[in-house]
């Protein structure tokens, strides 16, 4: 995508690096982007204009999932689905 946009996120079987938690218990809207140009700032610029804010708290946390394999890509190549629970102001 060229820019970030707002989803909802289906249940879905997973791995949890930090070895505990369950992302279908976090359900609710986020904010995505995908790509290597993207920045937070970005993402919380769009969330103002489409009238949202984050809401990472203790049970809804921001999420990484890595696309490439850092075994083959360079850093700067690396693509990074970026996502923040957010809810509407």
């Amino acid at each position: 995508k060229s820019k970030p946009e707002i989803i909802t996120v289906p249940k879905a079987n997973y791995i949890a690096v930090r070895g505990k938690g369950n992302p279908n218990e976090e359900g609710g809207t986020y904010q995505q982007a995908v790509g290597i140009l993207y920045s937070v700032k970005l993402m919380d610029d769009y969330l103002k204009e489409k009238g949202y804010t984050n809401d990472i708290n203790q049970s809804r946390l921001h999420h990484e999932i890595y696309l490439s394999d850092p075994r083959k890509a360079e850093p700067e190549k690396w693509k990074t689905v970026i996502r923040h629970p957010i809810k509407k102001l």
